[in-house]
């Protein structure tokens, strides 16, 4: 299997939580006591992790530039971090906020020519459902 075609595979089945726990935040499922617990704690995992790309591409060359975003890069772990330790509906509104601007650094390195071809476009369809599972359950906190 190509690189591309796994990391595709992969990012998409890493959606699979997103989708379920925000689902089951308007819906009981069977086996499922705290959908809102459950997704604020994958979902800042996800960020961290995806935060360490930028540490992986600053780590690939040597630049002042490398060196901003090799700093810039903890950012999201730290904001992850923070998620886990304050109320439920901020840990939304910080995940949000959080996801929504690692998209825009991904957008700002792209430019760079460094990251792959295909990674922006999977990254702004992964954000899009991400994002929209966050706010969803983040919503069904508030009109519970």
């Amino acid at each position: 299997m190509k690189l591309q075609q796994l990391a595709r595979l992969l990012g998409y089945a890493g959606l699979i939580p997103f989708i379920v726990f925000s689902v089951a935040t308007w819906i009981s499922l069977p086996g499922v006591n705290d959908p809102h617990l459950i997704l604020t704690s994958y979902a800042p995992m996800i960020l961290a992790f995806m935060g360490a790309i930028h540490w992986g591409v600053a780590m690939s060359r040597e630049s002042a530039i490398a060196n901003a975003e090799l700093g810039l890069s903890v950012l999201p772990a730290l904001l992850a971090w923070l998620a886990l330790l304050i109320p439920t509906l901020l840990a939304y509104g910080l995940l949000i906020f959080g996801f929504a601007v690692l998209y825009w650094a991904d957008s700002y390195t792209n430019r760079w020519g460094i990251l792959p071809e295909w990674y922006l476009p999977m990254r702004r369809g992964l954000t899009a459902v991400v994002l929209l599972c966050l706010f969803a359950a983040a919503l069904a906190l508030v009109t519970a």
